[in-house]
């Protein structure tokens, strides 16, 4: 089911929440933080925007990984982004 969120992004915006989603050390918070999106609507877009192969492996990478949960990350780390990003 896509939603009214999804329906308001451009190719661009899709684009850089895929990227982000696949990057290892950005959260979902950082994705909502920046789009709106939970983690639902992040897998939603997902599943829609990929071929089911790579959907299936992205989720089996994503899946109980620490650095894309906040409530999982150590204390330590208070960013989104790394310390050399402007």
């Amino acid at each position: 089911m896509i939603t009214n969120k999804q329906d308001s992004l451009n190719e661009g915006d899709i684009s850089r929440i895929i990227e982000m989603a696949w990057e290892d050390r950005t959260p979902f918070e950082a994705i909502e933080f920046q789009f709106g999106l939970n983690e639902n609507e992040v897998r939603e877009i997902m599943r829609t925007h990929m071929k089911r192969s790579s959907f299936k492996m992205w989720r089996k990478r994503v899946s109980g990984r620490t650095t894309k949960h906040r409530k999982l990350r150590k204390d330590d780390v208070i960013r989104f982004k790394a310390p050399g990003q402007k």
